[in-house]
């Protein structure tokens, strides 16, 4: 399978960046496509050339770490993580053009890795719950309704890679947020900081410089764990609450 690939390569933040051309000729069709930078990576080293820079962890689609733009499509042509796509959903002799996330929220480091750290601090501004220290509670000492249950697994199963932000022509960070929102505020645990977490994870999402949700959808498309357009809405909710209570 030989696949040519146009890579962004960027020495660093102050530098400017370009797409530099790439012919693989003996790709398999099983690879992954992070596997198959690996594979030009190592031409690269044997030839004396920089090899390309990307973002990855457990390859297994859990830790979010992986993401590239392939294509202009966040995560590239399947609703998966760059990881787990496999080479099979190309054909022999495309042409890729691969790109880092592109959003004021996420600045590029080098070549195909960004500063997702923004996500750590939104997370960081509100993303903890009231618990008392000592010994774990039993189990079953608080109960939760099952919608309630179920809503939070939802939300929770969000992996921070950012192809929302990447996906949404405002570069906008409300699918992520609204994840975390939603997660926490649903349980009877985070019920304490309902209204501070909402109004601080917010603040801080537009701090970070990440742009307003015009609810295009493009975010929920790109979501490699469908977390849904309704936790938009959630937030926004939690966050009009929010306000009119302070």
């Amino acid at each position: 399978m030989k696949l040519t690939l146009r890579v962004w390569r960027q020495a660093g933040p102050d530098v400017a960046g370009t797409l530099v051309e790439y012919a693989v000729d003996d790709a398999s069709p099983d690879m992954s496509f992070l596997e198959l930078l690996d594979v030009l990576n190592q031409r690269l080293i044997e030839e004396g050339e920089e090899p390309i820079a990307f973002d990855h962890d457990c390859r297994e689609g859990i830790c979010g770490s992986c993401g590239v733009v392939i294509n202009g499509r966040a995560h590239g042509p399947e609703r998966t993580t760059t990881c787990q796509l496999h080479l099979r959903s190309f054909r022999d002799g495309d042409v890729l053009d691969v790109e880092p996330w592109r959003a004021s929220g996420f600045p590029v480091i080098k070549d195909l890795v960004v500063d997702r750290s923004a996500f750590d601090r939104i997370v960081q501004s509100g993303g903890y719950v009231t618990a008392p220290t000592g010994s774990a509670p039993e189990a079953h000492a608080t109960p939760v309704p099952k919608p309630a249950a179920d809503l939070a697994f939802d939300n929770a199963t969000c992996i921070g890679c950012g192809a929302c932000v990447a996906a949404c022509p405002n570069g906008s960070a409300m699918l992520f947020t609204s994840a975390k929102v939603a997660h926490l505020n649903t349980l009877p645990q985070g019920r304490p900081e309902r209204e501070t977490r909402v109004l601080d994870m917010v603040e801080t999402m537009d701090a970070e410089g990440f742009g307003g949700c015009t609810n295009t959808g493009e975010c929920v498309a790109s979501c490699p764990k469908g977390i849904p357009l309704a936790s938009i809405t959630t937030l926004n909710r939690e966050f009009l609450r929010a306000s009119r209570r302070r």
